[in-house]
């Protein structure tokens, strides 16, 4: 019998980790076969952005949170559609760029930039492939590899934008848009998070211009002085009895002496400040949403960049900021600067540079979300949530919406929006379904109706506009329509609780427009890794573990043994001891199967006639384990799983059953040692099976070691699950209570020994109840040698030393 490399100098994961990269690579056991007669199992695999290269442990653990899954489901029998993927276009990947090589957008050729975008995504992609995802064991289909600026991606992009065109859910106008400054460039509400902050509320005099009122002032307070120039209304609540003679009335905005009128509405919150708003365009949201009711004028301030234009007057160029500060200090010269309060605030904010979000009027292209709302809730009920609890995310973020979806962006790298615009008869040309993927910029049109040469767009689609088609992009909706018929919907989305408001909000919208159904079946939220003190990691924040580091240290079994042990959806504080203890599950189970092989050198093969009654007590539990196993892999809760595998190997088969037998297989010849030889087999085979999806690298060495040879598969994890017939898996008691209370009893007798400072081998006379005894009677001895009992008499339970 071949026993385990290495055993002199003991389990080397590295040795064994290169080996089989290699192996599973040259042999392609994770090549996905569209002719195979298996039921199709496909995961939407979530690209990671190709701007970093490395991943931290959070970062790992969700990666390969779901890899195990995909492994699972080999084991199952599916045929696993498992694509790799790297989001390299728009936002993300510029601002790596812009950070990494110190150079901007706006100062440099628009060609120029994408190539360089383009060269340093596929720098990184390949360090993704060979020092992360290969390196972690990740079994995907390398084959299916796709990228989110790939020229297909582009088509697929492009292709849901002309149908939802023509559709009417999908147009273009110009309305106040979400901006970031920095970037220059629109945001969907999905992209803007909460910025906490302690700002001033200011507490400014207005001058009344009514005749009637003369020398009369109204303090009006409010944290955005600045937008003075945009003022264009004032709101007081019709239930505020100080105003009710106002209403009607105008004042004179300070510093810039045009006329504002003075309006009731319900929502003015009569507490706040002096009880009266200014509505400028735009402070916020709800300057445009009372800017929209009330048809008020507009009087837009601000340029692309942040700062202000014409309208300013002395202020011109100045950042908000910077106009902010001087707008004050001229309103207290003036005297019209009565008080400050501080406050805290909450404001919208850019979720790439946190920059605080402010409001423009712009053209862009919108998808309409708004009409769609009631659809979607519907939608997210007929997809299974894992967690349950986190479709309440998505029905929260989808009922209260208040913007359709901005999907134009005002950026070089991204996905170009295949349209062109005719200045002189203001029509919309879109590009044919047969011309995709098109840039504008390099492909002339002439107006239909004219004849004139149009204006291409010049600005590309939101990088969600293509992650939102990514089950299209990764399964070739396009490319290879068949494939996509069997594949869609897939049957599982992995992703991260942050971004349920944008990738899967978009993704599930999108297959609603585009196929009227959901695009895939179950959803799956990873769980989100803290620190020590229970903060998310993060490189900025100074506080990130590498995930080279730990396998450097530990080996990739034992990371990934720390993942399983996470649960989905909830949060887990990163403790370095579960990597401890998964080597040590690695080297006991390293050291068990040595054991094993060197004692089934004369095994036939074959089930002895009659088993011995606690081989077939452990084959039972055994039976049982795994089907129960298998049900929590189903549902997957890997870390129920896995809490399930450790105590059937630590506990039942490795500290108690490999114990009680050791004596019959060193001593006894024929059924007897052929008994416990059987259950051996069926047992570690069984346990590396259902260990294997989680620790990859050692399950397959020892599998090739020893079983592949006997099962025939070429590897592990391309066999099958363990099945048992139906009476092995549904326990009958009185086995169960005789094999439960053998291992009590034996634990009973150990701790004697340890209390008394005794070897586990010390020989002993052991008094048992009779219950006791009747109830072991058929395991009677193994239960004596295991215990090394000279004598097991009848009486109160009392272990004596000889």
């Amino acid at each position: 019998m071949e026993k385990l490399s290495n055993k002199k100098k003991g389990y080397d994961p590295k040795e064994i980790e290169e080996k089989y990269r290699k192996y599973w690579e040259e042999q392609k056991i994770y090549k996905f076969n569209p002719d195979s007669k298996k039921k199709i199992y496909s995961i939407d695999t979530p690209p990671p952005y190709a701007s970093a290269g490395h991943l931290h442990v959070g970062h790992g653990l969700s990666y390969t949170q779901f890899e195990i899954i995909a492994r699972i489901m080999r084991l199952m029998g599916r045929e696993v559609y498992f694509p790799p993927g790297f989001d390299d276009n728009g936002l993300p990947t510029e601002k790596y760029v812009e950070e990494k090589l110190g150079i901007s957008k706006s100062k440099t050729n628009r060609a120029e930039f994408r190539k360089i975008c383009l060269e340093e995504s596929k720098k990184v992609e390949k360090i993704y492939v060979e020092n992360v995802f290969k390196k972690l064991g990740h079994s995907y289909d390398w084959d299916l590899l796709y990228t989110t600026i790939s020229p297909e991606a582009q088509r697929v992009s492009q292709e849901s934008f002309i149908k939802l065109v023509k559709k009417g859910d999908c147009y273009r106008g110009e309305e106040p848009t979400i901006w970031c400054s920095f970037h220059e460039t629109a945001l969907a509400q999905a992209e803007v998070e909460d910025l906490e902050r302690t700002t001033k509320l200011n507490y400014i005099d207005f001058d009344v211009a009514s005749n009637s009122k003369e020398n009369k002032k109204l303090t009006i307070a409010t944290t955005r002085p600045e937008f003075l120039p945009a003022c264009v209304g004032i709101f007081v609540s019709p239930e505020d009895e100080r105003y009710k003679d106002w209403i009607g009335k105008e004042l004179i905005v300070p510093l810039f002496n045009h006329k504002v009128k003075i309006m009731e509405d319900k929502k003015v919150d009569k507490d706040f400040g002096t009880g009266i708003v200014m509505i400028c365009t735009f402070g916020d949201s709800t300057d445009i949403e009372w800017w929209k009711e009330y048809k008020l004028d507009l009087k837009s301030v601000l340029n692309l960049d942040g700062t202000f234009n014409s309208l300013g007057g002395k202020y011109e160029g100045l950042k908000v900021e910077e106009a902010k500060k001087e707008i004050l200090k001229d309103l207290d010269k003036e005297g019209r600067l009565k008080k400050q309060e501080s406050l805290n605030q909450t404001v919208g904010s850019c979720w790439r540079c946190s920059t605080p979000v402010e409001y423009i009027v712009t053209k862009q292209w919108f998808i309409k979300t708004l009409d769609y709302k009631e659809d979607l809730i519907k939608r997210g009920n007929e997809i299974k949530w894992y967690p349950e609890f986190m479709k309440a995310r998505f029905e929260n973020w989808t009922k209260n919406l208040k913007w359709n979806w901005t999907i134009s962006r005002q950026r070089y790298y991204g996905v170009p929006i295949p349209a062109w615009y005719c200045e002189s008869c203001n029509e919309i040309i879109i590009a044919k379904e047969s011309e995709i993927p098109i840039d504008p910029l390099e492909a002339e049109k002439n107006c239909p109706s004219c004849g004139k040469i149009a204006t291409p767009d010049s600005d590309v689609f939101d990088t969600w506009m293509t992650s939102s088609n990514s089950p299209e992009v990764a399964s070739r909706w396009l490319e290879n329509p068949e494939l996509y018929k069997k594949i869609s919907p897939m049957s599982l989305r992995p992703q991260s609780h942050d971004i349920i408001r944008t990738w899967a909000f978009y993704t599930i919208l999108k297959s609603h427009l585009l196929f009227n159904r959901i695009p895939w079946k179950d959803i799956t939220i990873n769980t989100f890794v803290l620190d020590s003190s229970g903060k998310g990691m993060s490189k900025s924040k100074g506080n990130a573990i590498w995930v080279d580091d730990l396998i450097d240290k530990y080996g990739v079994d034992a990371f990934r043994y720390w993942v399983s042990s996470a649960t989905l959806g909830k949060d887990l504080p990163f403790n370095e001891k579960e990597l401890i203890a998964g080597k040590r599950f690695l080297t006991k189970l390293w050291n068990v199967s040595n054991f094993i092989f060197m004692n089934l050198e004369d095994y036939n093969y074959k089930k002895p006639k009659k088993l011995e009654k606690i081989d077939e007590y452990m084959l039972q539990t055994l039976a049982y384990n795994t089907n129960k196993i298998k049900s929590l892999y189903l549902n997957y809760n890997i870390s129920g799983a896995r809490e399930l595998i450790d105590n059937l190997f630590w506990n039942i088969f490795a500290n108690d059953y490999l114990e009680i037998i050791k004596r019959r297989i060193y001593n006894e010849t024929g059924d007897k040692k052929a008994s416990a030889q059987y259950v051996l087999h069926q047992s570690l085979l069984t346990i590396l099976k259902i260990m294997s999806p989680i620790t990859c690298f050692i399950t397959e060495e020892i599998y090739q070691t020893y079983f592949k040879k006997i099962e025939g598969d070429k590897s592990i994890h391309i066999s099958k699950w363990p099945e048992f017939k139906k009476e092995l898996i549904e326990q009958t008691k009185e086995l169960q209570g005789k094999g439960n209370l053998f291992r009590e009893v034996l634990s009973k007798v150990r701790q004697e020994k340890t209390n008394a400072k005794k070897s586990m081998n010390s020989e002993i006379i052991l008094t048992l109840s009779k219950e006791d005894l009747e109830m072991l009677e058929e395991m009677k001895e193994d239960f004596a040698s295991v215990t090394n009992s000279k004598e097991i008499k009848e009486g109160k339970f009392k272990v004596e030393f000889i």
